[in-house]
């Protein structure tokens, strides 16, 4: 009889252990199932999954299903949710720290983003850790063109036309094209495209493989103006809570999925320019008229941005421009 009892209570000690050892954290995103950003990290999920032996389980909410993109990052904040994604250009008017890399032809290539995020990560993270959060990684969206549903030669063939703005930056860009911007975010872009809400919009080959935006619009200019970044943030108080050992194999396979996610991005540079034009759409490089007009821009939010960023702002851009 004793044994009897002696071998319940070991099973409820059991029990009770796998249950107070496993943790499971929402981690929300604006994206859907099938976009590399998601894919990648339901892979570092399923890793962290497997190697902790169950003890963290990430579940991915896709879509916009659990929180809208612009709310991501208050509900991580305020403890709603442990982990979130978010554009980190969405978060200019928060902090300019944030939006460097949405500053039109200042860094125009995967090396120079490379650089820009080394210059600028310690400025993030430093934000991030007085708002009490932690940076997990940041992976890059392909470089950002021109999407439009009518022959673009010259910035003035943009003037007065509904332009797609998700940010701060893409809002400055339409005003400064005197384009008509409408805010409109990643899960409701196929519908403003089909009620032509949005007839134009600057964003990646990417969202517009996501939107099928062939179905609305005609023309893409690989203008590679610049290369924005989603970063993962999760809850310093919840990352305190986990073992050690958990927080070391979340770590280290978070820098695993960043570096696979800049990797996985240049693919599909390449694959979605193919699949746009697979789908008719005519894919082809800014003309002359066009590049000035758009480094005319990026020229002024430059140097606009260097003065809201203060003393780090230029600081930023010393290290970037060594």
């Amino acid at each position: 009889m004793r044994h009897i009892f002696g071998l319940a209570a070991l099973s409820l000690g059991l029990m009770a252990g796998a249950a107070t050892a496993q943790t499971k954290w929402d981690l929300p995103t604006a994206y859907p199932v099938g976009n590399f950003h998601t894919v990648n990290m339901q892979k570092m999920a399923d890793a962290v999954k497997a190697g902790s032996g169950g003890k963290l389980d990430i579940v991915i909410h896709p879509n916009g299903s659990l929180y809208k993109a612009n709310e991501i990052k208050r509900a991580v904040q305020t403890g709603q949710v442990p982990a979130g994604e978010i554009l980190m250009v969405n978060l200019g008017n928060e902090n300019p720290i944030f939006e460097i890399d949405g500053v039109p032809f200042l860094a125009t290539s995967y090396a120079d983003a490379k650089k820009l995020y080394a210059a600028q990560k310690p400025y993030v993270e430093k934000v991030l850790d007085s708002q009490g959060m932690k940076l997990l990684y940041a992976v890059p969206w392909p470089p950002q063109g021109i999407f439009s549903g009518k022959e673009v030669n010259s910035t003035k063939d943009l003037e007065n036309v509904p332009w797609r703005a998700y940010s701060p930056a893409t809002a400055r860009i339409g005003e400064l094209l005197k384009a008509q911007a409408v805010t409109v975010q990643a899960a409701e872009l196929a519908q403003a495209l089909s009620s032509g809400k949005v007839v134009a919009m600057m964003t990646s080959s990417a969202t517009g493989v996501d939107s099928k935006v062939w179905e609305q619009i005609k023309f893409y200019y690989d203008t590679q103006a610049w290369v924005p970044k989603n970063m993962v943030i999760i809850s310093k108080a919840a990352f305190d809570k986990l073992d050690k050992a958990t927080q070391d194999l979340l770590m280290a396979e978070a820098k695993k999925a960043e570096e696979a996610g800049w990797a996985a991005s240049e693919k599909v540079t390449t694959d979605t320019k193919a699949t746009l034009a697979a789908n008719g759409m005519k894919v082809q490089l800014p003309s002359a008229a066009l590049k000035d007009g758009l480094t005319a821009i990026g020229k002024t939010m430059t140097e606009e941005w260097e003065k809201k960023a203060g003393a780090d702002g230029a600081a930023l851009l010393q290290t970037y421009r060594k």
